[in-house]
């Protein structure tokens, strides 16, 4: 199987305040695998973690790829957002070092950033 061109993380763990049986990340990590299934996707796949560290922002992911910054993305709504993670990882994908320009993320991404983490290897040119 081909490796992804990026892969989306999604926090399983976190709960909403309102249900404590309330996962949203599982319900966006189903979301995302069927509609990335149905579109015959391949560059980007869909991985649960146990956390990642965002619990007063539920429903939690990162982006990550090759050589790329890497991005923290919380407080996504499981029902109204995986589109616009889809795009979000779509313009990831195609940046060359991950850094999407704002015009080209969609409002979740705006929105929620958490943390942009430069990638291993990095190094800094300038002052």
């Amino acid at each position: 199987m081909p490796r992804s061109e990026v892969t989306i993380f999604i926090c399983v763990s976190c709960r909403r305040d309102a249900d404590a049986n309330e996962r949203p990340g599982v319900d966006l990590l189903q979301s995302l695998r069927d509609q990335l299934s149905a579109q015959n996707e391949k560059a980007i796949a869909v991985e649960p973690v146990e956390c990642l560290a965002v619990c007063k922002r539920p429903c939690t992911i990162a982006l990550v790829g090759d050589g790329k910054w890497t991005y923290v993305i919380g407080g996504l709504d499981q029902d109204a957002d995986a589109e616009g993670v889809i795009a979000a990882a779509r313009s990831f994908a195609a940046s060359d070092n991950g850094i999407v320009p704002w015009k080209d993320r969609p409002d979740c991404f705006k929105k929620g950033v958490v943390s942009r983490t430069p990638p291993l290897g990095f190094v800094h040119v300038g002052n």
